[in-house]
């Protein structure tokens, strides 16, 4: 964050939540960290990707459906988590339709360590293509601590673009909170950076529905 002053980030963040507040919305508003790049060739440079865990859960309302075998999916129901079986999965014949369906359905899949290597086979390429592979999920490891793992994780990718966006909080979030997402997922995007700074045309913050705020 050395480019970036805290007061300068607190002061966008104090601006992005004002505007929530001023026009609120029936819906949460979710905090966006608009990225552009420069110095790059997509066409020739290697395309980066990384992903960084927030201190904070930036989208709390995400949805995430556990495809588990029989203990995973007891502890699925015990905690409200929507799940799926083998043999759910089986019945979708690996319909295209309906697996595009269920990616649809879901913001990120969890998956059982005895399934995983199975989904491939058992679904086709539906889950891969959609970009929502499921991670692995232990027995070992409590399922709604790995649900809100996977909700804290953001991904930055380049594709085609010099442009990214990823969301980072949301406007019910306390500044402190929305600072501390904010400077982690800025510093880790540099990181993953070929000339670090050099590479970073603009920085934006913005609400869904609100003006973007300059930050860099």
């Amino acid at each position: 964050m050395s480019k970036i002053t805290r007061d300068t980030l607190n002061e966008c963040i104090a601006e992005v939540l004002k505007g929530a507040q001023d026009k609120k919305r029936k819906f949460r508003e979710t905090v966006e960290l608009q990225i552009a790049l420069k110095n790059y060739d997509p066409q020739k440079d290697k395309r980066f990707s990384g992903s960084v865990r927030l201190k904070n859960i930036p989208r709390p309302g995400m949805k995430v459906c556990v495809l588990g075998d029989q203990q995973h999916c007891d502890e699925a129901n015990a905690t409200g988590l929507p799940c799926m079986n083998a043999d759910d999965l089986k019945k979708l014949n690996k319909n295209k339709k309906l697996i595009k369906k269920l990616a649809k359905s879901y913001d990120a899949f969890l998956a059982s360590e005895s399934l995983i290597k199975q989904i491939p086979r058992i679904l086709g390429p539906g889950l891969n293509k959609a970009g929502k592979f499921p991670s692995v999920v232990s027995h070992s490891e409590a399922l709604t601590g790995k649900a809100d793992e996977v909700r804290s994780t953001i991904k930055f990718q380049m594709k085609k673009v010099l442009c990214l966006s990823v969301a980072v909080g949301h406007v019910e979030m306390s500044q402190e909170e929305l600072s501390a997402n904010i400077s982690l997922a800025i510093n880790f995007l540099v990181s993953l950076l070929k000339k670090n700074w050099q590479n970073v045309r603009a920085l934006n913050v913005k609400s869904t529905m609100g003006p973007a705020q300059r930050l860099y």
